[in-house]
Parts: structure tokens; sequence; C-alpha cells
């Protein structure tokens, strides 16, 4: 088993290799930290004012409107709601982008931005995720009091809104097409987190995401004694080696004493470990009822924070509401890199084209000129534009997944091969690995503190090196394999302990030898009858087990091997699991033991991933 110091070693060895030692990618950041020298007003006027809700707590909104023919005509109001600051603030400066893209500015929109209820410079208190209740003051009623005031304060604008937002201000969104104002012509949901426990941001698979949720909370969860426009700050982790700074850190409930309690949703985290009413009350899906306007959800292929959600909530829309004009993008970007980025790459993948400007420009504005302006043609109703990595091309369905696809398993078989073929013979034929709690995969070669979005598509060469990772691999493809859809793997395991964790990845393995990430996910197995009701795993029993991962539309090219690779911890993306059954967020210590796993592949207890493959 390789330590850190050979990892390291390994890394170096890697970095002519497909992503082996990437550089660090930027970081997503907040509204409020883009522009560190605004441009001083020129295009818009702007206007800072406080909108009051139904329940007398006022919310600070900035609006900018167009210049040009101000007088002279009307304009529609495009909104957006964020928890992450919407500066730069004061009246003399503007932001570098007004609207979702350059476009927009140009195109005349009257924009306005929000910062939400107890946060930045509004007033009222913060709830990580408000969940909706009928009749009572959520997210939902703030954003309808939002609009109201807007279409009857706003000089010149057409009585209608448009709203988008990614990520947290997606989930804005998605709040706000509920229960909707009727000025309400157009939404888009960009990234939009639909169940933070069920695999967007901070959970999946029953497993706490703890790099991702410390460093967010960190920065954007804190308790506030007043309205500020000053941020919090990024968490200082007094080292560059996350891997190590994690490890000393132990169970989840430690970081509450680095917080100095002062993180009110970390609390609540750790005493939620289950899918209970807290994360229920959550689920936005159950209440997308009734929305009748149209909806332009976007979402990506590479997403490390919300993967999950736009295709949650993109089966919801398509069974509750049918009234609803509907279009579902899903592109090769990281998480909101189809704002941000010329969407032309990733990492080292190619994609051919400038995808990102093509669906700025060619997508999302056309969306709302039409609905909100009544310019241009309708966009094609009920139809997925989605592009296919590998073969680097754009392709249009009626629905997702794509009709007449079919189901193909690969086989985990003997030597460390992969198999489209069942085994055919009845044996008791496994591979087993010990699990260490004090030495976990690392889930990149690269060192950092916080989780990057690049691990998503990079060469997993340092973690089958390891001796607790199993890898099978099929022989080089005759012709080309499209897969469209959703990949489910079904493991047959058995474990010494009485809790374990499993990752299984699906890898495109190139001719150099270079293993490109394409979709994992992990289970904690605890979880595996029920994420409400825990029940240990009993030692030494074979128990099947089954981990979705995800959607993919993605061409293994002739000549291209496919990999799956079975590992037991993710760190320090995922917190480690002791692999004892105990509250994981408070375990002490003396809970963390090694533990034999074992992955079945005979006739009676098959392991395979399951894929779509498309005609």
């Amino acid at each position: 088993m390789l330590g850190r110091p050979a990892v390291k070693c390994l890394m170096l060895l890697l970095a002519a290799g497909l992503l082996g030692c990437s550089r660090p990618e930027p970081e997503p950041e907040p509204d409020s930290a883009r522009s560190p020298n605004p441009p001083k007003m020129t295009t818009h006027t702007k206007t800072e004012v406080m909108i009051p809700m139904r329940d007398g707590i006022e919310l600070f909104t900035i609006v900018y409107a167009p210049v040009a023919k101000l007088d002279a005509e009307t304009y529609p109001i495009l909104l957006t709601r964020t928890a992450y600051g919407i500066g730069p603030y004061g009246p003399d400066t503007q932001r570098e982008v007004i609207g979702p893209s350059p476009a927009f500015a140009e195109g005349g929109y009257i924009v306005a931005y929000q910062d939400t209820r107890g946060k930045f410079k509004s007033q009222g208190e913060f709830i990580h995720h408000r969940p909706y209740v009928a009749g009572e003051v959520n997210e939902a009623s703030d954003t309808y009091d939002t609009i109201d005031w807007l279409v009857k304060n706003v000089p010149n604008n057409n009585g209608r809104v448009g709203q988008w937002g990614i990520s947290w201000a997606g989930w804005e969104v998605s709040m706000g097409m509920i229960d909707a104002h009727p000025a309400l012509k157009a939404s888009s949901p960009q990234s939009p987190p639909q169940d933070q426990f069920l695999g967007d941001d901070h959970h999946s698979g029953g497993a706490f995401q703890l790099m991702y949720a410390f460093s967010w909370m960190a920065s954007h969860a804190r308790a506030r004694s007043a309205p500020s426009s000053a941020p919090a700050g990024k968490y200082d982790y007094g080292t560059s080696d996350g891997y190590e700074f994690f490890l000393g850190l132990g169970a989840a409930a430690n970081a509450s004493e680095l917080f100095a309690d002062e993180v009110p949703t970390w609390t609540d985290y750790m005493n939620h470990g289950t899918y209970d009413e807290y994360w229920q009350a959550r689920n936005v899906p159950k209440d997308l009822h009734g929305i009748r306007h149209p909806v332009l959800l976007v979402a990506t292929w590479f997403d490390a924070q919300d993967f999950w959600g736009p295709f949650r909530m993109y089966a919801a829309m398509v069974a509750n509401n049918p009234e609803s004009a509907l279009t579902f993008v899903i592109g090769p970007w990281l998480h909101g890199g189809h704002a941000r980025t010329d969407g032309d790459r990733l990492g080292a993948m190619e994609f051919g084209s400038k995808t990102a400007q093509y669906y700025r420009e060619q997508i999302e504005l056309p969306f709302f000129n039409h609905y909100l302006k009544d310019v241009g043609p309708a966009p094609a109703q009920n139809r997925v534009l989605a592009f296919e990595t590998g073969a680097n091309a754009w392709h249009t369905f009626e629905q997702w997944p794509p009709p007449n696809t079919e189901l193909r398993s690969f086989y985990l078989d003997a030597n460390a091969t992969l198999s489209d073929a069942a085994p055919a013979a009845s044996s008791a034929s496994s591979d087993a690995y010990v699990s260490d709690p004090g030495n976990p995969v690392p889930y990149t070669a690269e060192q950092r503190t916080t989780e990057g979005h690049e691990f998503m598509v990079e060469d997993q060469r340092f973690a089958s090196a390891r001796a607790d990772v199993l890898s099978y691999q099929t022989p080089p493809l005759p012709e080309d394999l499209t897969i469209a859809g959703s990949i489910v793997a079904t493991l047959h395991v058995a474990t010494t302990g009485t809790d374990a964790d499993f990752v299984v990845k699906l890898i495109d393995v190139y001719p150099d030898g270079a293993q490109m990430l394409l979709a994992a996910d992990i289970l904690r197995t605890k979880f595996r009858a029920s994420f409400t009701n825990p029940e240990p795993m009993v030692p030494g029993q074979v128990t099947r087990i089954e981990i979705p991962l995800g959607d993919k539309f993605h061409t293994f090219v002739a000549g291209h091997r496919i990999m799956v690779q079975v590992q037991s911890s993710w760190f320090p993306m995922f917190d480690r699991n002791p692999q004892t059954f105990v509250d994981i967020y408070h375990a002490a210590p003396g809970d963390y033991r090694a533990a034999t796993h074992q992955v079945f592949r005979s006739a009676e207890a098959p392991s395979f991933v399951t894929v779509e493959v498309a005609p």
C-alpha cells in the first residue's frame, strides 16, 4: 500500500500524463468578489433599495437599468437572488457583467440582484436552504414579494420578469418557481441543488462531503451580528495539504471547535446524520407542482457540487408540470463553467468548440429574448440538448435518457479484467483488500485544501497504484461505444467490520494508459436499505449493494478501454468511515479500525456496472 510520500512521488511521475498533476483551477467565487476594480457607471443607472417582505423584513437589492433610451422604451426585468453577495456595493460603481452574460446588457434588460434573507446587507435570519412550507415566509414568498415590488416600482419595465441563477442562486430560482408571481414569465435554474442529503453539495450515498462542506460553511454560513457588505473570508488552514489537515481533524463534529460554534448550520448537520425530517423538508422536487411558465434547466456533466440536482429537478418537472415548456441543457462543463469559461476544454479533455459560448449566445439569450421581449422564434418545446463527450457533438432529444437505449453490463472478472459476459461457472471468486482509515485513498493527486473541480476528469493512475484500490478493465475496444443515460454499479461485498464505504469509478482508459475519470460515486453501506434507518453490516456476510453513479453521454473511442475501480475511501472529499457502526460525525479515535473488504465476482454473487448504450 502506498503512503503519502509515495503518492507524491507518483504524482511527479504522472505529471506528463493526462491530468496527472493538473494545475489548480480557479474556485467559483461569490458575485461580490469578481470585480476587484469595478468600472465606473457607463451603460446603466444603478439604484440600491431595500425591498420589504410580507413579514416586515427588508432585503437589499441593486437594480441596474439601461441608460440608452431609458425614457422611450420598456424593458423586461431579470432577477437573481444569492447568498454570495451582490457587490460592488455603493452607488458609483457597476458590475463587470450585468446579467447572465454581456449580451444581456447590450440587449436591453433591467437586471436586479438581491442579497437573500440574512445575508450581506439584507435583514433577517439566514437559514441554510430554508424549506418551503405553504403559507409561511420562505424563499418562494420572498421571490414573490420581490417581483411584486419590482414590477410596481421600477420605471420603464414591461411587466415581465425572468429569473436565473447558478448553484445556490439556482436553488433560489427553483424555490421562486413555486407559487410563482403572475409576472414571472421565464426561469432558468442552473446547476440547482435539490436535496443536500441525496447527492448535492454536502452528501452522497449517505457519506458526508467533508472538504467542500467545511470550506463552504467557513466562508458562507457564519453567524452575523448585523447586516454587512463584507464577506466572511476564507478559512486559514495553516497548511497547503488538505489531506493531512482533515486527517488530523478526526471526526467531522470536531470542526465545531475550529469554528468556535459560530456556524449554526454545521451544528445542525452534526445533529442530523440521517435522512430525517430536517433533510426531507429540504427536498425541492416534492414541491415542484403547478409550474406553468417556461423553464430553461441547466446541468453540467462534470459538476463536483450539484450534479444530481438538475436531473432530479428534470424528472419532477416532466412528471408534475406538463403545462410548462421545459428545455433541459446538459453541457461538458464544471460547476458554473457554462457562465464563465469558453467551454472548449476541461483539464486535458478537449471538446472541439466553445461549448459555453454556444450555450450563452444560442440557447440562454434566445430563451429570455423570446419569453420576455417577444424577440426571435419560440424555442422548441420540451426538448433536451445534450453534449456527447468523446465524440464532441451536441444532440437534441425529446427526453432524457434518449429513447431506444439498451442496458449493458460489464462484469468484474478474474485477473483484473472487465467482461461483458456474466460469470459462467459457480465459484467463490472474490478480490480482497484492507481498508485502513488511518491511510485513506486520496480523491486527487493534487495537494490542496479546497475540493476543486478538475478531479472530475483526473487521471486515476495515482489511485490504481494502491493495494486498497481494485481495478478491472476491458481489452481495447474494437469499435466506438456510446453510453447515454444512467450508470449503476451492483456489488456483492463482505467486510470484517460493521460498516463500510464503497466507491465505484467508471474510467475511460486512453491508449497511452491514462485513466480519465468519467463517473464515480460512493455508498455508505449502513444506508444500503434506507437513508433514514441505517443498519450495521454483518461481518463476513455477503451483501448486495447498488451504487448509482449518475448519468453520462460519452463515447469510448475504438482502441480505448473501459475500466472500473473499487475502493473504500475517497478522502478528504468524503469523511472517513470508521468501519464500525457508530455515529460517524461524533466518532472517537478508537472507533476507526482497519477492516478487510471482499468484492465478489462469482456466478452466485456477481459484481458489475450497468450502462445505457445508445443505438
